[in-house]
């Protein structure tokens, strides 16, 4: 969206991010000359001449925006770099861009940092997870991971080519988290309706979800965080009303482990199996809700699905099962149903959502898996109420 209108002495601006509308305003020292190519100098003048203007209305707007809507880190990093798009399009100047996302997201509190090399300007942001899959800096001691790797593709360098610019920001004194634990409320005629079905004991049941394609552009580039964090991404507004009463309507009549046992096979048998390597190209683990909206999903996408649905509508402790080529669930009945675990003195059935050769009951594990060592990477023990 393009800006809207000049004042004397600069910009407003106003686009649109999800349920509300961002409005904000920049004067005319805010408005920077930056070369094209990277370099450390390029990078001291533009934070000397940006510092010296009136940036302070921008930053509290953004601040009070986050508050508003509850942002999380992640999703505010979404606001940052659609308001850096307004102020230096990407299109036009890359390194620009980059410098204005920086010095937002380090006025707003987060230690945020810029490495340059190779004539690339590499972004990254101090941040205490266990992240998996993206490149980091150590600096004194402190991991930074890159916000920014994915722009440059193949012409990442992983080895010693960046060189960090040595600015301190007073503000910038936070950690960034990775952690989505509120999605935000879109605007419901951003929805569209997704037939789903699935046939349980001679019975076809079926759903009309409510399904979002922005959903896919706020993971667009999300890393791959720890499981614990990955699991518990919740479901968006409109998504949870399509299904979440009704799923529970559904299970009304039936006993807790029926009950888990219709989750289980909802979970594996409603949406089509594809692996990643197939459908993207690459590991990628599909949100809850992601998995709800793509065509595809892998053995990842369905035990975060299964989960999330165990754990909304019945709250069981449950534990992750990490297999070389296979992740899958076990759950924490009264008393344990077929083949379990026993994990911190506690029996756990397997439950697998992901369909297999065979039709697997609860306590039942797949003959391919039934000596092969598995990993616990996570185990969800309810709050006592």
């Amino acid at each position: 969206m393009m800006a809207i209108g000049t004042i004397a002495k600069g910009q407003n601006y106003s686009f649109d991010f999800y349920n509300g509308t961002f409005n904000f305003s920049t004067d005319s020292a805010f408005n920077i000359h930056v070369s094209k190519t990277a370099n450390a100098a390029e990078v001291s003048k533009f934070y000397a001449e940006i510092s010296a203007g009136n940036y302070d209305p921008l930053i509290s707007s953004l601040k009070k925006y986050q508050e508003q809507y509850r942002l999380n880190d992640w999703i505010y990093y979404q606001l940052i770099r659609k308001t850096a798009e307004q102020i230096s399009p990407k299109a036009d100047n890359y390194f620009r861009y980059t410098l204005y996302k920086w010095f937002l997201l380090s006025k707003c509190g987060y230690d945020a940092r810029l490495a340059v090399g190779n004539d690339q300007v590499i972004f990254y942001v101090r941040n205490e997870e266990n992240i998996n899959d993206i490149p980091f800096f150590m600096i004194d001691g402190k991991k930074y991971m890159c916000l920014n790797y994915h722009d440059y593709g193949k012409l990442f360098k992983k080895a010693d080519a960046y060189i960090p610019v040595n600015i301190s920001i007073p503000e910038a004194k936070n950690a960034f988290s990775y952690k989505v634990t509120r999605m935000p409320d879109f605007k419901p005629e951003s929805y569209e309706e997704k037939d789903v079905e699935f046939s349980y004991r001679q019975k076809i049941y079926h759903f009309k979800l409510k399904v979002n394609e922005d959903v896919q552009t706020i993971f667009k580039n999300y890393p791959g965080v720890d499981f614990e964090s990955y699991f518990n991404i919740p479901l968006s507004r409109e998504t949870y009303s399509s299904l979440i009463p009704i799923l529970k309507n559904n299970l009304k009549e039936m006993d807790q482990k029926k009950g888990v046992d219709y989750l289980m096979r909802f979970t594996r048998y409603a949406f089509l199996y594809e692996n990643d390597e197939q459908n993207f190209g690459a590991e990628k683990r599909l949100s809850p809700e992601q998995t709800l909206l793509n065509k595809y999903s892998d053995c990842d996408d369905r035990a975060a699905l299964f989960f999330y649905l165990v754990k909304e509508i019945y709250n069981l402790p449950m534990v992750a099962l990490l297999y070389p080529t296979h992740l899958t669930m076990a759950v924490q009945f009264d008393k344990p149903v077929g083949e379990f675990i026993v994990y911190n003195g506690k029996k756990y059935s397997f439950c697998e959502p992901t369909p297999q050769k065979e039709n697997l009951r609860i306590g039942q594990v797949s003959s391919s898996l039934k000596n092969i060592k598995f990993e616990v990477v996570y185990a969800y023990e309810p709050l006592k109420r």
